[in-house]
């Protein structure tokens, strides 16, 4: 049996920048030693919501790097290390191995997409050249590409190939993926949202948006959920809805950083292409966060 990365709720952590949009390093560590008080059960670097699209190779592997050193082994730290291209994707996953990383998160090729039968070439090509688990990222609202439950099966049987962030929104084919392989893989939701509905057919937990601003409210969430308590996972989960939506009322991360500068957390701002939200998105936003008494 593959060991398990993590159980709970995971961050897909911000990257912080200054207003010139180099990256926030002193923010970065006091976000990392938040998470660790908090309950945070592992830290994602290097993600869509650490605006990984954006990061050139260097500043890439230094918030990798910058996040693995200063976690210092007291949580897991999971490395962003997918592309549609192979090549640079293995490149990548060599470098976060050497320096640390528990495991990687592998989004599917995007925008050049693939086959069935590519995906299985791509990760496997991987899988083979590295030796830390893999968990593979299908998000295909923004790849374009959807790695089918039979695909998975086929996938798990790598030993490298541990976990799934599962972001594509249909709770049955979900099922169908663990009915399909088991203890061989690994599912955490991709969706807030969506959270209790995945760990009541078998998830293993969440790799979160929502936690960046309430991670032991989502940690417990998941708790309650792996000891079977659903009664009160669902209470919780359903009192917080209304924000965990509110979070994606534009493009992630757009709005997740916004809600943290109003809070104080000196997330600071996006690097084009995402844009700033209207004056009054970010009113609208500011009255939910004053619903939950976040301001």
């Amino acid at each position: 049996m593959k060991k398990t990365i993590f159980t709970g709720s995971g961050v897909a952590i911000v990257t912080p920048m200054h207003e010139d949009g180099s990256v926030n390093y002193d923010v970065l560590e006091r976000l990392i030693e938040f998470h660790i008080a908090n309950g945070t059960d592992a830290i994602i670097a290097c993600g869509t919501t650490g605006e990984s699209p954006t990061l050139n190779h260097q500043e890439h592997t230094e918030v990798l790097r910058f996040t693995i050193n200063k976690a210092a082994g007291r949580l897991p730290v999971i490395a962003g290390s997918g592309s549609n291209d192979t090549a640079y994707a293995l490149e990548l996953s060599l470098e976060a191995q050497r320096m640390g990383a528990d495991a990687l998160l592998m989004v599917t090729p995007y925008y050049n997409k693939t086959s069935q039968a590519g995906l299985i070439r791509h990760f496997t090509y991987i899988a083979d050249r590295v030796q830390v688990p893999i968990i593979l990222y299908n998000v295909p609202s923004r790849t374009g590409c959807n790695i089918k439950p039979e695909t998975y099966l086929e996938l798990s049987k790598h030993p490298n190939i541990a976990a799934v962030k599962e972001a594509n929104g249909d709770i049955s084919s979900v099922a169908q993926t663990i009915a399909l392989c088991g203890d061989a893989l690994d599912v955490y939701s991709g969706n807030d949202d969506q959270i209790v509905p995945f760990m009541s057919v078998g998830g293993k937990g969440v790799i979160s948006v929502f936690a960046n601003v309430l991670p032991q409210e989502m940690h417990n969430i998941c708790a309650d959920c792996l000891k079977g308590d659903y009664a009160r996972a669902s209470s919780s989960f359903l009192h917080y809805l209304e924000l965990m939506q509110a979070f994606f009322m534009d493009v992630n991360p757009i709005p997740i950083k916004e809600a943290m500068n109003q809070m104080g957390y000196q997330a600071g701002p996006c690097r084009l292409p995402l844009a700033e939200m209207s004056a009054a998105a970010k009113d609208k936003l500011a009255a939910v966060l004053r619903k939950y008494k976040l301001l």
